[in-house]
């Protein structure tokens, strides 16, 4: 079992900066793949960005590709979001995802079986 406790949601205007974090309880973060989604009002969830255990290897959905940045610290035990260049779509609550030992990445929601509680991200035009 793992627990995880999302920070840094907030409202900002179109083009600005967020930047999430996600501190992970219990002693197998390390292991884990981790993701984050995020879901819109009237919207399934959507799969963002993901980190394998390692970090070594990343994966991002198309929408945010070159805006957003996942990043991990493992002896921290805390999965980062960096997001630049904000648009009013990104509007969302965004979850961290946590994966099962082992494994790379995936980049669909349905393989995190762990879950936040979620942070809220308004993004104003």
């Amino acid at each position: 079992q793992v627990q995880l406790v999302e920070s840094g949601g907030g409202l900002v205007q179109a083009g600005g900066s967020l930047r999430l974090s996600c501190v992970a309880s219990g002693r197998t973060f390390t292991t884990r793949p981790m993701a984050w989604v995020r879901q819109a009002p009237g919207k399934e969830r959507e799969f963002v960005a993901a980190i394998s255990w390692s970090g070594g290897s990343t994966g991002y959905a198309d929408s945010v590709k070159g805006r957003f940045t996942i990043s991990r610290d493992n002896a921290e035990n805390t999965v980062y979001l960096q997001m630049n260049s904000l648009k009013p779509e990104d509007t969302a609550v965004y979850y961290c995802a946590a994966a099962r030992p082992g494994g790379s990445y995936y980049t669909v929601a349905r393989e995190y079986p762990y879950w936040g509680q979620g942070t809220q991200v308004t993004v104003s035009s």
